[in-house]
């Protein structure tokens, strides 16, 4: 009977980890408070002494540590790795789980100072991957030594699978926001370009120019000036 309710409270805390995870996907959470809201949820259900979540950097490359619940300022300085290094870059590089009983003993595990110094044992680190691409690792660390179980390892690559899914999708928002704010400013800079050389018969060169330098003397961006340009031209047609 021990055992029976052992599983069945499992797949209730797996169950509940998904969901809160997947409620993310909709939410107007900003993306460091999703990663922090994954790493607390996996540190619960998995009870991890500590739990992080790293992403790999587009400009190096390297997976950078993002979130993590635990307050350790040792580990939450700990530095970047590249592709393929350590037990979180191999997960990255061949995307797969990788599984460490003894970290004190696992010669291609990089930082044994961190492990010794806030008492870590076992690590679990499992890639977060979409669409058949690894973005980062999910990493979790138990304080006694432990075999992870085919359930545990399913429970964490399941978590990190909607995981992933939540921060491409927050990434895409980004992205989208900053293309679309792009254009709007081009769309201004373009107005307001046209309204100088009607104005003081400058050419589109010239009114380019006005702008930028007009931005760079007054430290303001060229979308502030463009739309200072236009309220100006509006406010004479009042």
């Amino acid at each position: 009977m021990a055992t029976s309710r052992k599983k069945t409270i499992s797949h209730a805390k797996q169950f509940e980890a998904l969901s809160k995870v997947s409620k993310t996907i909709t939410s107007n959470l900003y993306l460091e408070d999703i990663l922090k809201l994954i790493v607390t949820v996996t540190a619960e259900i998995m009870n991890s002494k500590i739990c992080s979540l790293m992403l790999i950097d587009d400009k190096t490359g390297e997976l950078v540590l993002k979130a993590t619940q635990s307050m350790s300022e040792v580990y939450n300085k700990k530095p970047s790795l590249k592709m393929g290094e350590g037990i979180a870059g191999k997960a990255a590089l061949e995307n797969k789980p990788k599984v460490v009983y003894d970290l004190s003993k696992e010669p291609e595990y990089k930082y044994k100072y961190i492990a010794a110094k806030e008492g870590l044992s076992s690590l679990l680190s499992v890639p977060l991957a979409v669409r058949g691409k690894v973005i980062g690792v999910l990493n979790n660390y138990t304080s006694n030594p432990h075999k992870f179980t085919k359930n545990e390892i399913n429970i964490l690559t399941t978590v990190a699978n909607q995981a992933a899914i939540v921060i491409d999708n927050a990434g895409l928002m980004v992205k989208t926001k900053v293309a679309q704010e792009e254009l709007e400013t081009r769309k201004l800079v373009e107005r307001a370009k046209g309204i100088l050389m009607r104005e003081q018969a400058m050419s589109e060169e010239e009114a380019f120019r006005r702008i930028q330098k007009q931005s760079m003397d007054l430290r303001k961006t060229m979308r502030e000036i463009a739309e200072a340009i236009i309220l100006i031209e509006n406010m004479k047609k009042k």
